[in-house]
């Protein structure tokens, strides 16, 4: 009988060879769609689960409550790892310090540094000692995590060594110069770390390094705390992280909370499960993913494969009449609804088969372009386990959701009509429910077309923002900042300011827009300190116009290497009170135990992504804090000029790598996830659109055949081929304006949580609502049109004489 089933179905998808190419075209398209997702959403969940130890580790973190808000770092003071190994003796307590934008260098056996292996790695280079790798645990493949408690020993990855040494295994016992300050000895060599791993390992130097060297910013003091330095624990079995964290409050209480600070400080557990996914604060990896993004992608999944779904439920119900007599047949013959029940969900699971090889070919073909629209970098593959486990309740779910419906309704058919051929379209389940599911179709792709129009529009006006500084060709050199570096500076910014493409050149400790937060508390006009956290940057006289800053009262400092006079930002003046901002100037703010003068007023700029508040803002002049050059410049070929500062540095820093950017391309990077969800849902919207339009085609096409006489009957009376369009048109038109009713109110409650991750967004428009609208009832008339064009060109006598 299964034999004689799948002949059967083979029979009927042969016969039927248009609609079964739609049926299966768009499930295809929408399985693949979803198989994509599914890959996407379960790399980002996936995130350091391979860690053995996975629920018990926690990262210790601090939250800081002040009187109008709350703020949180991943970093703690350097003290806090003896004092809590000691509190805690029954956990183990790690350390991880990040060295961003480290410089590496192979030291020959000679002593002298070679110019060919010299890199800067941006991340990736640590300071940590062996207790940190018996919590996050990693394969060792040379030497062992004893050495990091040793001085003057760094551990390389296996890719890292394979680049500065050719092989793995010749790099052991080789050395390596940090920062051109520390020449390390290679003591052991680790696996590299999967790409699903906020914890991405280059070199490990031993935290003992990093306590020693001057240059590195240890301090006993409590009061200073990186988030650079990460403390991680792993709580033995049994231990309750709200226990410990309880202990913390405590302890915090006791180290923190006392005197005239201006917060209230606790520290507190943060397990491994969420470091990934927690926006509060960033981690050691690239990105942090909102769980929310994820959610809303595998929202997406499911509508493109209900929109496939329905195409299939309403293609096989007016595609059942063609098969009444057939069916009227069985009945007679002795078949029972059961029967036809299983041969009918049979020949959809054929068709499901069929769309999800066809499907896995498609998402095979675009997995390599995957990494456009995700934060996969790496080679992922579709037949993992997770992979099969989820095609199988696919091809379950999607077989019972798009062929159950159809099969009831074909194996509920009265023999007797079915063998009279009195069974009609319109009788086969129901035209109201044909119209709910088209409705529901366009309702989605609605959702999808308005949310691409709001991320387009939203990303419109974060490229066009103005920002309050000038971004545009403004190319920027790092350092290291240490005294070699510093001594030197001045004579590259002179010889700099020589070339007649460079207009201004500026020494700063960062540029005025970045990621980066350097917080303090602070005092103004003699009075007790303020209570919020004032932020800070440092840079030369010329860093004003350098970066195209605008006074609002008073002017830049002097020239000087130290710390003269400063200048504040509009937000400070604002916080502080003051009506205007001339009222600050002359005024006296404490910064590092001194009270300086305050010369200027800069009008407010962004100086993090415009998903953030503008933050009160002070910039003084300290020569010992800069490791950037900025260099404003003109022209067209900034290539050529960017080349010719990598040769004069080369000629003024020969030990030392050339790290450089443009100012606009860093700044882009705050929006990476925003712009790759933008993409997505254009192609999203896109696939929507492409199966609303195959399933109106097949249905168009069905009524075309099925209204034929009517047709023929009308063009006789005289209707024009206008009006015969109009008749195929109107029912999809108004069905159309009935989804948008669904859609628009959806759309608008989705995009507006997803704008109010910005600070600074668009407002949505209904204008954008009506362009939806537009598209869609557009590309309804064009999909319709087309079919009911070529119908009304048919001759109405061949048509009557068929019928």
């Amino acid at each position: 009988m299964f034999k004689n089933y799948c002949k059967t179905a083979f029979r009927n998808l042969v016969r039927n060879k248009k609609f079964s190419l739609i049926n299966v075209s768009g499930l295809a398209i929408g399985i693949a769609s979803s198989l994509l997702i599914f890959i996407v959403v379960h790399y980002e969940l996936s995130y350091d689960r391979f860690q053995k130890e996975y629920d018990h580790i926690y990262q210790v973190a601090i939250e800081d409550k002040y009187p109008d808000g709350t703020s949180y770092t991943p970093g703690t003071p350097y003290p806090a790892l003896e004092a809590l190994r000691a509190k805690f003796p029954r956990t183990t307590v790690g350390v991880l310090y990040s060295n961003y934008s480290a410089q590496l260098t192979v030291v020959g056996p000679d002593g002298s540094p070679s110019i060919e292996k010299r890199f800067i790695e941006e991340t990736g280079v640590f300071f940590a000692d062996k207790q940190y790798f018996d919590v996050f645990k990693t394969g060792w493949l040379a030497g062992s995590s004893d050495v990091l408690d040793q001085p003057n020993k760094i551990v390389l990855s296996k890719k890292t060594a394979e680049k500065y040494f050719g092989q793995w295994q010749e790099a052991e016992g080789k050395y390596i110069r940090l920062d051109n300050l520390n020449t390390l000895q290679v003591a052991g060599i680790i696996q590299d770390a999967p790409g699903n791993s906020d914890f991405q390992y280059k070199a490990v130097a031993s935290y003992p390094v990093f306590k020693s060297s001057a240059f590195y910013p240890y301090s006993k003091e409590w009061n200073s705390t990186n988030s650079s330095e990460q403390l991680y624990m792993l709580l033995p079995a049994g231990q309750s992280s709200t226990a410990i964290n309880n202990q913390l409050a405590r302890f915090s209480n006791e180290r923190f909370n006392k005197g005239n600070r201006i917060s209230t400080r606790t520290l507190f557990l943060r397990p491994l499960s969420i470091l990934h996914f927690d926006s509060r604060m960033e981690n050691m990896g690239d990105h942090v993913t909102n769980k929310s993004t994820l959610w809303t992608l595998s929202l997406i999944a499911i509508f493109i494969l209900i929109m496939a779904c329905i195409n299939f439920v309403n293609l096989s119900t007016v595609q059942a009449v063609n098969r009444s007599k057939e069916i009227g047949v069985r009945k007679v013959m002795g078949s029972s609804r059961g029967n036809l029940l299983w041969q009918i969900l049979g020949e959809t699971s054929l068709l499901v088969l069929v769309s999800i090889l066809l499907a896995i070919a498609l998402a095979e073909l675009c997995l390599p372009f995957i990494k456009h629209v995700s934060s996969i970098t790496e080679s992922v593959s579709l037949f993992g386990w997770q992979t099969i486990i989820f095609l199988t309740c696919l091809f379950i779910g999607v077989t019972l959701m798009a062929g159950l419906y159809p099969a009831l309704v074909v194996s509920g058919f009265s023999p007797i009509l079915a063998l009279k051929n009195k069974i009609n379209s319109a009788s086969v389940g129901g035209i109201s429910l044909r119209r709910s599911l088209v409705v529901l179709q366009f309702a989605i792709s609605q959702v999808l077309i308005v949310g691409t129009l709001i991320a387009i529009s939203q990303m419109n006006f974060i490229q066009n923002a103005d920002l309050g500084l000038n971004k545009e060709g403004i190319l920027v050199v790092r350092g290291n900042g240490d005294s070699t570096q510093l001594s030197r500076m001045d004579i590259f910014k002179s010889e700099l300011k020589k070339n007649n493409s460079v207009v201004e050149v500026s020494e700063c400790a960062d540029v005025p827009s970045s990621d980066n937060g350097w917080g303090t508390n602070f005092a103004f006009d003699h009075k007790p300190d303020e209570k919020y956290t004032l932020f800070l940057k440092y840079g030369d006289a010329d860093y004003f116009k350098t970066f195209g800053l605008r006074f609002a009262a008073g002017t830049s400092y002097a020239k000087a290497d130290t710390v003269n006079q400063v200048v504040i930002n509009q937000t400070l003046v604002s916080k502080l009170g003051l009506k205007s901002p001339q009222d600050a100037i002359g005024k006296d703010i404490q910064l590092n135990g001194n009270w300086v003068k305050i010369s200027g007023v800069l009008k407010d700029f962004r100086q993090n992504s415009l998903r953030e508040e503008t933050k009160p803002i002070l910039i003084a002049n300290s020569k010992k804090y800069y490791s950037y050059t900025a260099l404003k410049l003109r022209g067209s070929n900034l290539g050529v000029i960017k080349e010719q500062v990598q040769q004069l540095w080369d000629k003024y820093f020969p030990e030392y790598a050339n790290q450089t950017y443009f100012m606009d391309e860093k700044i882009e990077n705050f929006y990476e996830q925003e712009h790759q969800l933008a993409l997505l849902y254009k192609i999203f919207a896109s696939i929507a659109v492409l199966i609303s339009c195959l399933g109106l085609y097949g249905l168009v096409s069905f009524m075309a055949v099925q209204r034929k006489k009517e047709v023929g009957i009308r063009k006789v009376l005289g209707a024009s081929i206008s009006q015969i369009i109009y008749l195929f048109s109107k029912e999809f038109t108004i069905l159309i304006l009935i989804a948008f009713a669904i859609a628009a109110p959806v759309a608008w409650y989705m995009m507006s949580n997803w704008l109010h991750r910005f600070v600074y967004r668009i407002p949505i428009r209904p204008t954008l609502f009506l362009f939806a609208v537009g598209i869609s009832v557009g590309i309804a008339w064009i999909t319709v049109g087309y079919k009911s064009f070529r119908a009304a060109l048919i001759n109405p006598a061949r048509s009557l004489k068929s019928e």
